[in-house]
């Protein structure tokens, strides 16, 4: 027995699916109406299929890994600038600042997605364990 989702036509949904679907922030179950009602804002319910969305609890994950990977990303890249080239202080102020403030914007809301798309399929709720034998 799997924990992943089926789609409409019964056959489990595979990881790149629920991915993509997350990704595009399209509803977990059908792929078709819209995850998010603004930028970051869950819709009520999803306006193809009717899934209600309050299952959806991505909490501070989707920050968590966007800084993450942005400051490994953007450290990196200056290290490598600085080593390389040693520009003034305030041409790194002046690359690095739209890089993090572009990077972690269009990063958000497509981790938003893919967290609350694997939630979904792996059933996860909160306050369980898998209690498995």
């Amino acid at each position: 027995m799997t924990n992943a989702s089926t789609s409409d036509r019964g056959s489990p949904e595979s990881l790149g699916q629920t991915i993509s679907k997350g990704v595009l922030g399209r509803c977990p179950r059908c792929g078709k109406g819209p995850l998010f009602a603004g930028f970051l804002d869950n819709a009520g319910s999803c306006t193809a299929c009717g899934l209600d969305y309050t299952f959806i609890d991505a909490g501070d994950g989707p920050a968590v890994f966007v800084i993450l990977l942005v400051g490994m990303i953007i450290v990196g890249a200056a290290v490598i600038v600085e080593f390389t080239w040693h520009p003034p202080m305030w041409l790194h102020g002046l690359i690095w600042v739209p890089l993090v403030l572009g990077l972690s914007l269009g990063l958000l809301r497509p981790l938003k997605g893919i967290l609350i798309a694997l939630q979904f399929r792996n059933k996860a709720r909160e306050g369980q364990i898998d209690q498995r034998q």
